[in-house]
């Protein structure tokens, strides 16, 4: 299983979650997680010697089962002045920007998705398609990239998955119902950025649609897991499902293409986390950070370890 299906759920890139808060209605029973008060979570406070900062790892799209948060999760947020967060999609100026950059990155001006295909790919998309009853022209006039996206959302919502779940949209919520500050961490050109491939050839996109469509199969086995991992704290289980690629044997060209992404998805963005969680600290601020659990759990580049580099004083809750 490739690591970037995983990532849209544990990361939440900002245009993953417009797509599916498009796609997706709220559904699903209030159920209490089941999980024992003993169990560890993906979260860790991070202190200097004047402060401290909590940093959460979330699931962007979830279901009912995540909640209620575990008490310590609610003490520490509580207790926070300001979220932070990847990006603040509360924020309508922020979701009008999101539209705009897909726009400009994720639509073809010229030919239509099919013409960039092969035609098995093609024919898979076209056959996901029929089976969810979603129109083919949804997604014929885009990119590679942005077609992954879109059928990820598909792909989520019949995994039962919606972004009103998602742990950051709920804290949102709670923050501005608290009235605390929000802090973007990152913008909406910087987060589609990621992703967008939009070169000529849209080489990059076209492996990235390839692996989703791999994927898809074995989405509902991923889902179930991936919510187990981060109700138990699991961090053998997490990484399994991020790095079980690590093993595969792939084509050179596509190697390339999977370091790339990794690259900017992964490498550059945890670094800038973690430089923005050091100026909180530096600045004494009481921020409760929350950002897709990958960044923070993966075996390495991770933004924890990241901080631990630093000197910071690091303690797993």
């Amino acid at each position: 299983m490739n690591k970037l299906l995983l990532c849209r759920a544990v990361f939440g890139l900002c245009l993953m979650f417009c797509v599916s808060a498009c796609l997706l209605a709220c559904s699903g029973t209030k159920n209490r997680a089941d999980v024992s008060p003993e169990a560890k979570h993906f979260l860790w406070k991070v202190s200097d010697e004047n402060s401290s900062v909590w940093v959460l790892g979330s699931i962007h799209l979830a279901d009912s089962t995540l909640y209620p948060l575990a008490p310590v999760i609610d003490s520490a947020f509580a207790r926070a002045e300001e979220l932070a967060v990847e990006i603040n999609m509360n924020d309508d100026e922020v979701v009008k920007e999101v539209s705009e950059q897909s726009a400009v990155r994720g639509e073809l001006a010229e030919g239509t998705l099919r013409d960039l295909l092969p035609p098995d790919m093609w024919n898979t998309v076209d056959s996901l398609c029929e089976s969810w009853n979603v129109p083919i022209t949804m997604i014929e006039k885009s990119r590679p990239w942005l077609a992954a996206m879109t059928l990820s959302s598909f792909a989520f919502m019949q995994a039962g998955l919606n972004p009103e779940y998602g742990i950051d949209y709920v804290l949102l919520d709670r923050a501005a119902t608290d009235g605390k500050a929000i802090v973007g961490l990152e913008t909406a050109e910087e987060q589609i950025g990621a992703l967008a491939d939009t070169t000529e050839s849209d080489s990059a996109g076209v492996y990235y649609l390839k692996t989703t469509l791999r994927e898809i199969s074995e989405f509902e086995t991923l889902v179930k897991n991936l919510m187990l991992a981060w109700k138990t704290g699991d961090d053998d289980l997490m990484r399994n499902l991020l790095d079980q690629d690590e093993e595969e044997e792939i084509l050179s060209t596509d190697q390339k293409f999977k370091d790339e992404y990794e690259q900017r998805i992964y490498v550059n963005r945890n670094a800038k986390m973690a430089d923005s969680i050091a100026t909180f600290l530096r600045e004494d601020r009481n921020v409760f950070v929350v950002v897709g659990v990958a960044h923070l759990a993966l075996e390495k580049d991770n933004v924890i370890e990241a901080l631990k580099r630093r000197g910071f004083k690091i303690e797993r809750f």
